[in-house]
C-alpha cells in the first residue's frame, strides 16, 4: 500500500505546530523551574524603617516557601525613584522585585519627570502591609495637645520644625496637610528614611513628626516622645488617651496612612506573579509573621487587585495636598530622601 507523500502545505503546518509546541513546552518549563536561583528584593528606603522591616520579615518567609534565598538590597534615594527605576529596567524573569511604600504612588505628581511609568512599567505582585500614623512631639516642646501646638506654631511662624522620612513620603505630606488645615507655617526637615528621622526626633533635633505606629509605640510608652493625635478612624486600643485627628476636627486625616507593596517588572509571567503572591499570603498567615506584623502593620491585601487603585488614589489624595502646598520637584536630584 502506497501512502501519499505529505504536501508542502502539510509539511509547513507540521513545522509550525512543532515550533509552537516547543515554545509552549519551553515557557511551561521556565515557569515550573522558577525560581532556579536567588531572588533580589530591592527596598526603596534605608534599613530601620517600616518598609525595610516588612521586607525582611517577608523575605525570610518567602525564601522558605520558594526554596531559594531572597536577598535584601536597600536602594534609597529620590523618594524611592532609584529603586523603582532599577526594577522597571530589569529583566521580567521574576528574579528582581521592588518593595516600596506609598510614596511610589505620589512621586509621579511630585516630580516633573520620573524614569518610569508607575502603572505601565510594573506588574503588581502583592500588598504587604498598611500602617497609620501618630502625631508626636519631643517632650521639650511646650505643648500638651494639638490645640497647644497650633497656638505655638501661629505665634512662631516657621520656627516649629517637623521631620519626615523623605520628600513626598506620607510623613512629609501629612505634615504639610496639617500645616495647611491649621493655617500655620512649619519647617519640614527631610531625612533618608525612618532610620534617620526617628533618632532626630528622639534627640530633640526636630520638634515634631507624623510617624508610623509601629515605630513610635515603644517611645510613647517610655515617655521619650509625646503623642498628640493619631490618624486612625478610632482610638488605638493601647493608647486610648490619644485622640484621633478626626475627633480634633481634622476630617480627612483618617486617609493619612501608608502602605507597602511588592512589584515586579512589567511583562513578568502571570504564573510567576501568582506564585509569588500565593507564597507571600501563605507566609503572612503564619503565626510568626502575624506577630511580626502586628499593630496595624500586617493588614494584607491583594495588590494584583488593588495596586492600580492605590496608585491612582495616592496620586489624587496626597498629590492634591502636595499641589496645595506647592510641593514639586523639578529633578530627581532635588529630593533629599
Amino acid at each position: 500500500m502506497n501512502l501519499p507523500l505529505p504536501s508542502r502545505r502539510h509539511g509547513l503546518l507540521a513545522v509550525l505546530l512543532g515550533v509552537m509546541s516547543g515554545c509552549s513546552v519551553s515557557a511551561w518549563a521556565q515557569t515550573t523551574a522558577w525560581p532556579a536561583k536567588p531572588l533580589r528584593m530591592l527596598v526603596a528606603f534605608p534599613p530601620g524603617g517600616p518598609t525595610d522591616l516588612v521586607s525582611r520579615v517577608i523575605a525570610q518567609r518567602l525564601s522558605e516557601q520558594l526554596g531559594q534565598p531572597v536577598l535584601i538590597d536597600n536602594k534609597p534615594g529620590a523618594g524611592g525613584n532609584i529603586a523603582a527605576e532599577l526594577v522597571a529596567k530589569s529583566p521580567a524573569d521574576g528574579y528582581t522585585l521592588l518593595v516600596t511604600p506609598s510614596s511610589f504612588a505620589v512621586n509621579p505628581s511630585l516630580f516633573k519627570r520620573t524614569p518610569y511609568d508607575a502603572i505601565r512599567d510594573f506588574a503588581p505582585v502583592s500588598g504587604l502591609s498598611t500602617y497609620m500614623l501618630f502625631l508626636v512631639c519631643h517632650p521639650s516642646l511646650p505643648v500638651r495637645s494639638v490645640k497647644d501646638l497650633i497656638a505655638l506654631a501661629k505665634a512662631n511662624p516657621g520656627h516649629v520644625n517637623y521631620s519626615s522620612a523623605g520628600t513626598g513620603t506620607t510623613t512629609h505630606i501629612s505634615g504639610e496637610l496639617f500645616a495647611s488645615m491649621t493655617s500655620t507655617k512649619m519647617t519640614p526637615l527631610a531625612f533618608q528614611g525612618r532610620g534617620q528621622q526617628t533618632p532626630a526626633l528622639l534627640s530633640g533635633e526636630v520638634a515634631l513628626a507624623f510617624d508610623s505606629i509601629p515605630v513610635t509605640q515603644p517611645f510613647i510608652k517610655s515617655g521619650r516622645v509625646r503623642a498628640l493625635g493619631i490618624t486612625t478612624a478610632q482610638r488605638h486600643p493601647q493608647f486610648p488617651e490619644v485622640p484621633t485627628m478626626k475627633e480634633l476636627g481634622f476630617s480627612g486625616f483618617e486617609e493619612a496612612h501608608s502602605w507597602s507593596g511588592m512589584l515586579a517588572p512589567a511583562g513578568t509571567s502571570a504564573a510567576i506573579v501568582d506564585k509569588l503572591e500565593a507564597s507571600i499570603r501563605a507566609g503572612q498567615e503564619a503565626a510568626a509573621i502575624s506577630r511580626a506584623l502586628d499593630d496595624r502593620m500586617g493588614e494584607s491585601q491583594s495588590m494584583t487587585e488593588l495596586a492600580l487603585t492605590l496608585v491612582r488614589a495616592g496620586r489624587n489624595t496626597d498629590a492634591d495636598a502636595a499641589a496645595e502646598r506647592g510641593i514639586a520637584l523639578a529633578e530627581l536630584s532635588g529630593d533629599s530622601s
